[in-house]
């Protein structure tokens, strides 16, 4: 598994990189908190639709235990992506280090 760090993540979403940045967990997660620029999708098949193959992609959940994230990146791997990376701190790791979020819960929690 291709894993991306927080810094290197940061780096790219403030370069203004192409990366289409996926958040795995469900809708009321992501209506919550998430990475500003996040995309989410309703179903494995939306995300599909709407990536390409050649895409840099980087998949997150919650945290480094979080399943949704691992499954994302290995159905996707499956699928024939081949830029696919995991920020497997996510949501948790990203807080910490103080980044920006966004969603109804981020002010109440960062």
């Amino acid at each position: 598994m291709k894993l991306i760090s927080c810094e290197e993540l940061k780096a790219k979403l403030d370069r203004g990189d192409d990366v289409k940045l996926v958040f795995a967990l469900g809708e009321w997660a992501y209506r919550a908190k998430h990475i500003p620029g996040s995309l989410h999708f309703t179903t494995p098949e939306e995300g599909m639709q709407h990536l390409h193959k050649d895409d840099e992609i980087v998949v997150y959940c919650s945290w480094v235990r979080c399943i949704a994230s691992i499954s994302a990146y290995n159905m996707l791997v499956g699928s024939g992506y081949e830029n696919v990376r995991r920020f497997a701190g996510g949501i948790v790791e990203w807080e910490e280090a103080g980044y920006p979020l966004e969603g109804e819960m981020a002010e109440a929690g960062s």
